[in-house]
């Protein structure tokens, strides 16, 4: 079984502690972490460029001039995508970008990513963070003692406990997440995570199912 390191957080080794093998210790499969990347990615986008086609642009119900006889090239429309102020051939409508994903791939994701995360040692967990007041000062001690005020760092909590959100919240190298809502970006975007010991227990008993 794999094993990580555990740390209070004054950042004083406590002890080894061993993790689910199904969720910690699985294969890792890059093609469907790609496919649940990529979704992610995709449903960040806004999809509400829009333009407007001929039909849509006010005016030019009325031919411009007559058929014959003029001289000049035949128009039905100033409103014709070769006119200035004309509408716009083949432009942007509004669309979705989102990708269907079934709960298996997703699951299967975060295995694929939390062992590779294990496998590298870029996962520690902490047996738990008391902050009495929002203090932002208190988390940078934290990473401090932990050797990890360089890296970029994804915190995982069991529940939302404001004072320690709060005072992550304005390091520009953390972010905090609820153990319920990991997700296979995050994780990768980050170079270390840190788990709460509780939370990780809710983790195995989601993934290990």
């Amino acid at each position: 079984m794999p094993q990580v390191t555990k740390f209070n957080q004054s950042g004083k080794e406590l002890e080894k502690v061993e993790l689910n093998d199904s969720v910690f210790n699985d294969k890792i499969n890059k093609h469907v972490v790609h496919q649940v990347v990529n979704a992610q990615l995709a449903a960040r986008r806004g999809g509400n460029a829009s333009t407007k086609t001929r039909g849509k642009v006010r005016g030019g119900g009325r031919k411009p001039w007559r058929q014959k006889g003029t001289g000049r090239a035949r128009h039905g429309s100033i409103r014709s995508p070769l006119w200035v102020g004309g509408g716009i051939t083949f432009g942007p409508s509004p669309r979705s970008y989102d990708k269907k994903l079934t709960k298996k791939m997703r699951r299967l994701a975060l295995r694929s990513v939390l062992t590779d995360k294990v496998d590298r040692d870029e996962l520690i967990l902490v047996d738990k963070i008391d902050l009495d007041q929002p203090k932002t000062k208190a988390v940078v001690n934290i990473l401090a003692d932990l050797n990890l005020e360089d890296k970029k760092v994804v915190l995982v909590m069991p529940e939302k406990d404001k004072n320690l959100y709060l005072s992550a919240r304005n390091i520009p190298n953390v972010k905090t997440l609820l153990a319920g809502s990991i997700n296979a970006y995050d994780l990768l975007d980050n170079e270390m995570v840190i788990f709460i010991e509780e939370a990780v227990k809710m983790v195995e008993e989601v993934l290990g199912e």
